[in-house]
């Protein structure tokens, strides 16, 4: 089982959606399946956000996350999405026998990641960030991804859950909690 929190960041635009300690919650979902996979998704879905199982998938990391970026971008490529990436993100992949598009970070010019969002050019996007003017960008990344209702995650935990809960999508498993503890 997964519990998932839900965040009412719809309804206030042009706030940044990234979690502080003086966020709350409007309540929680719960996801059950016979793996993490399927309970996260379901989680999610009941949380109001659709996982996309295909489409363009944006993936920008730092450091410290290159190594775990070439097993989720492997993944997602596997399931038919077309990968685009930033700069050291993109040579990451690439050295990974993984085909990716480079794009521009939005400090590189224009058209950058937030111009591509806007014209909904993603389904999916993984972007952890290090640094202050990378910390920046990724402000406007997740105000965008949100108002263009594109999932998005910031941590690398959260991208290998995603695409663990893309390769368990099919028909959901409907059970009663007396038959899960009965």
């Amino acid at each position: 089982a997964v519990k998932e929190a839900v965040f009412p960041f719809a309804r206030f635009p042009g706030v940044d959606p990234v979690l502080s300690p003086e966020m709350k919650s409007t309540g929680e979902v719960m996801g059950v399946g016979k793996t993490f996979g399927e309970a996260y998704g379901k989680a999610n879905e009941g949380g109001s956000i659709k996982l996309p199982t295909s489409g363009k998938a944006l993936l920008s990391v730092r450091e410290a996350d290159k190594q775990r970026i070439k097993l989720v971008a492997r993944d997602l490529a596997d399931l038919g999405f077309e990968l685009f990436a930033t700069g050291g993100t993109c040579d990451s992949i690439l050295s990974a026998g993984v085909d990716c598009v480079r794009v521009n970070k939005v400090m590189e010019g224009r058209p950058h990641i937030v111009d591509m969002i806007k014209n909904d050019d993603f389904d999916l996007i993984v972007n952890t960030t290090e640094g202050k003017q990378a910390m920046l960008d990724s402000a406007s990344i997740r105000r965008a991804a949100l108002q263009h209702k594109i999932s998005y995650t910031t941590t690398m935990s959260g991208g290998e859950a995603i695409v663990m809960a893309i390769q368990h999508q099919g028909e959901p498993m409907v059970v009663s909690l007396q038959e899960l503890h009965g």
